[in-house]
């Protein structure tokens, strides 16, 4: 699982804030909110953990958006890689939490 315990702020990479909008329209305000808004499910990304280990967040922004976030931890910041809607199975998951 991963520990909030240390995260002081968020960093994007060059271009990800870019990408993450003409790709699927999710602004990275969204994403931040993400990470305050219950329920938050997080999970270890084993898939894409290669060369440093990965996250992935399902949760909600604070208009009630139903986002799918891969992120990893950098110098104790949060780094999102990928933002994009949930799809189907995973607004079933998000919704079992509720």
């Amino acid at each position: 699982m991963f520990d909030f315990s240390s995260i002081v702020g968020f960093d994007w990479g060059k271009g990800s804030k870019q990408k993450n909008w003409e790709k699927h329209r999710v602004d990275f305000r969204e994403c931040e909110e993400v990470f305050f808004n219950r329920p938050l499910i997080v999970g270890e990304d084993r898939i894409h953990s290669t060369y440093e280990k990965r996250y992935y967040a399902l949760g909600r922004s604070d208009t009630g958006r139903p986002l799918f976030l891969a992120f990893t931890s950098r110098n104790n910041m949060i780094r999102v890689i990928s933002a994009r809607e949930q799809t189907d199975q995973e607004r079933q998951k998000y919704a079992r939490q509720q």
